[in-house]
């Protein structure tokens, strides 16, 4: 297994309507047939020092395995979302695990 977490932190400058966009598009990540399960989410109210709650989204995938996670990053649904939503975030950062 391997678990795929990608936390965005999207332009201060977009728009609501741009926001749900953005939404609406990283959903169909989760659509690709490698992917096992998945999640999107946005930052809990939890508060504590050791919690990092300025990101925007919240992606995370599970794979059966790497290679499952390489076809994904090829795959046409992942590429199209990276070419229409990749102007929408300021930084991110991805944290691949087995």
């Amino acid at each position: 297994m391997l678990v795929h977490s990608v936390y965005f932190w999207l332009r201060e400058d977009l728009d609501q309507d741009a926001i749900e966009g953005f939404a609406r598009d990283l959903a169909t990540l989760l659509t690709i047939p490698t992917v096992r399960q998945g999640w999107i989410g946005q930052p809990a109210s939890t508060r504590r020092p050791v919690i990092d709650h300025s990101y925007s989204f919240a992606l995370t995938v599970v794979f059966d395995d790497l290679a499952g996670h390489d076809a994904y990053q090829v795959e046409p649904r992942h590429l199209d979302f990276l070419a229409r939503q990749r102007h929408a975030w300021s930084n991110v950062v991805i944290y691949d695990s087995i």
